[in-house]
């Protein structure tokens, strides 16, 4: 595993470039809250990796679409859903920087992007907290 995940506070770049439409914590149309980022983007754009660490899941799931999570060591692992594909398999290494999926539609979302969560001991986190230099437009 890499250093010490919490160590990339404040250094992290986005996943994906796009708008970001809902926020960690805003309302959900049916009252829930979001427990991560909406990042809106091309069908096909390039999800890449924010840190390294070892895939997790790859697959479909449902309200997720196609999934990817990463652990990260330390508890902390991130979630990338609503994929057109996932381009990585359970048990594959990553380093950041590396492309893990495409953006895409496959969550039930009504638009094109990326469900973008972080997680540490098993609870979700503002991801917005993490980032540096915001990748959004």
């Amino acid at each position: 595993m890499p250093r010490d995940f919490s160590a990339l506070r404040g250094h992290l770049r986005l996943p994906v470039r796009g708008d970001l439409i809902a926020k960690f914590g805003s309302r959900r149309g049916e009252g829930n809250s979001w427990k991560g980022l909406f990042i809106r983007a091309a069908e096909g754009a390039e999800v890449k990796a924010v840190a390294g660490g070892r895939v997790v899941f790859a697959d479909w799931l449902r309200g997720f679409g196609n999934l990817l999570i990463i652990d990260h060591g330390h508890q902390y692992m991130t979630i990338y859903g609503n994929n057109q594909a996932v381009l990585k398999h359970a048990g594959d290494t990553v380093k950041a920087g590396d492309v893990i999926a495409s953006a895409g539609n496959s969550g039930g979302n009504e638009q094109s992007g990326l469900y973008f969560e972080m997680r540490h001991l098993g609870r979700a986190f503002d991801p917005l907290a993490w980032i540096s230099g915001s990748g959004l437009r």
